[in-house]
């Protein structure tokens, strides 16, 4: 059986969750920096002020949790609809799958190049994450060159 937290520690708990220079985003920045690149961080010029941000090369970059972005949704659904406070978790974690589909959106109308990593994928996988920035670069400069 889960632990069960009160309401002071899952206060505590999530007053320490980050928006910014979180551990994802911190391991994937200094990767993308080690190789040359150079970024602006929480770029709030842009719709849903990405993680990072190649203004050179119109890359935006988004590090997103998987709990608060749904990732695996069709699972993680089913699974808090039986945890405490479900209607409140649903509709948040709803609302975020749809605000970053209409961020995503909105910044490829304006022409952005749009990538969106797990925070798994970038702990776990840094340089091949690494590889898929470098790709839509050498996409880009192919396609300008073109």
């Amino acid at each position: 059986m889960a632990d069960v937290l009160t309401k002071e520690q899952r206060h505590k708990n999530m007053k320490n969750i980050r928006g910014k220079d979180t551990k994802i985003e911190v391991i994937l920045r200094k990767a993308l920096w080690n190789k040359g690149y150079r970024y602006r961080k929480n770029y709030n010029k842009l719709p849903g002020s990405p993680d990072i941000v190649l203004t050179k090369y119109k890359i935006a970059i988004f590090c997103d949790g998987e709990f608060f972005h749904g990732k695996d949704w069709e699972v993680l659904k089913p699974r808090l609809e039986k945890s405490n406070n479900s209607e409140f978790w649903i509709n948040k974690i709803s609302r975020n799958i749809e605000r970053d589909d209409e961020i995503n959106k909105r910044l490829l109308f304006e022409g952005w190049t749009v990538i969106r990593f797990w925070g798994d994928e970038i702990k776990k996988h840094t340089d091949e994450c690494v590889k898929v920035v470098e790709e839509a670069i050498f996409d880009i400069i192919a396609y300008e060159n073109y």
